[in-house]
């Protein structure tokens, strides 16, 4: 590349990080603050405290839940989740391809969209759009817990009475009725990584719903952004670095030998946050809270982690993130590791939906220009 081609680059941020590229209503992520919100509320003290459906509602919807505006949701909610015909439906063709669960869920979307008729969001109206999206909120944990009932050879149960979403999710994926401690663990992961900004999944969701496609469309090319391990598909690494250091003599030299070969330690720094990850920190007080035999093991591991990683790299912030302490609290749960991003997704399908029904308002399509460094075109021989 040429001294001239260098200098015009430069002002290209690596990855876009920090470029503005639109304005939202749904979340803020402010990292040199350890901060972010869902609409008017405090991201972390709604996870601590809601349940699932109330968050759910105020980010696809801005409402707060209250009084006749929850019964409402909740009544387009259950209207959604009762065409269970359609994803029995979905589950058999998927199933038949694939056992596995993110891709099965990257294919019933479509499929499921299909059968149910839905039109791109170009031609829907306001009140159309947030069916779709709200359909497929309530139907994807739904389809996930399924996916994996048959990809193991088992029948989905039935569902459980008065428990809300979080509940019976855990009841299909682990065959355990949860006690209220248990589900209110999940609760708090999911509702803390419902939302994070304009991560690479929910841009992905946003450039597609630009051009007027379909919710599903929108959202399974969201899914594909998330399996990267750079984003949504590193929970259950994490625990593996657990698994291969085993006992606390052995997490200096281990973390010491995974540096020197220019590892990364995953479950450790983020693209954002410049300070310690807020949903890291509240993850984390639910891990001791809740217990388990690798609490303990986790506290040591994160303290000399950040330690060597400051040693080591002197000027970066890089501090525990939420999927190292998530990945505990989903074990703790009863969650099988090849869930973890899975289950991930069921919470993040919301911010998609929530974005894709913001996007769809704005008739411009997403279309950025991107900057020629390649040879100059040759003269043709004579």
């Amino acid at each position: 590349m040429s001294t001239t081609t260098q200098s015009a680059t430069k002002d290209i941020p690596r990855g876009l990080a920090g470029v503005i590229v639109a304005e939202t209503t749904v979340s803020d992520v402010r990292g040199a603050e350890g901060f972010y919100q869902y609409r008017d509320r405090s991201a972390i003290e709604l996870a601590a405290s809601a349940t699932f459906e109330d968050a759910w509602q105020l980010l696809v919807t801005g409402e707060t839940a209250t009084g006749a505006s929850r019964a409402g949701f909740a009544a387009r909610v259950a209207a959604a989740a009762g065409r269970r015909g359609d994803i029995d439906a979905v589950v058999d063709a998927v199933a038949s391809a694939t056992p596995e669960v993110l891709a099965g869920l990257a294919a019933a979307w479509p499929l499921l969209g299909a059968r149910r008729g839905i039109r791109p969001l170009y031609d829907l109206d306001e009140d159309q759009r947030l069916d779709d999206a709200i359909a497929f909120g309530a139907s994807t944990p739904v389809l996930v817990g399924a996916l994996w009932r048959r990809g193991r050879g088992e029948a989905a149960l039935p569902g459980l009475d008065g428990r809300g979403l979080v509940a019976n999710y855990l009841y299909q994926v682990t065959g355990a009725e949860p006690d209220e401690e248990t589900e209110r663990a999940l609760t708090t992961y999911l509702i803390a990584v419902m939302d994070h900004g304009f991560n690479a999944s929910t841009f992905t969701a946003r450039v597609i719903a630009s051009t007027g496609a379909d919710a599903a469309a929108c959202l399974a090319g969201a899914l594909g952004a998330l399996t990267g391990p750079l984003h949504g598909g590193a929970p259950s690494r994490a625990l593996d670095g657990l698994d291969a250091v085993g006992s606390a003599d052995r997490i200096e030299p281990w973390i010491r030998g995974e540096l020197a070969a220019g590892r990364r330690l995953m479950g450790f720094g983020h693209a954002v946050y410049r300070t310690a990850d807020p949903r890291a920190e509240l993850m984390k007080r639910v891990a001791l809270r809740t217990g388990g035999p690798r609490v303990e093991l986790a506290v040591r591991f994160q303290e000399t982690a950040e330690r060597m990683l400051a040693e080591a790299k002197p000027g970066r912030e890089l501090h525990a993130n939420v999927e190292f302490w998530a990945a505990l609290v989903m074990e703790r749960c009863g969650l099988p590791r090849s869930m973890f991003t899975p289950t991930f997704a069921v919470a993040r399908t919301i911010g998609w939906t929530a974005h894709i029904l913001e996007q769809a308002r704005d008739p411009k399509i997403i279309r950025p220009s991107a900057r020629y460094v390649g040879p100059q075109v040759r003269a043709a021989a004579a």
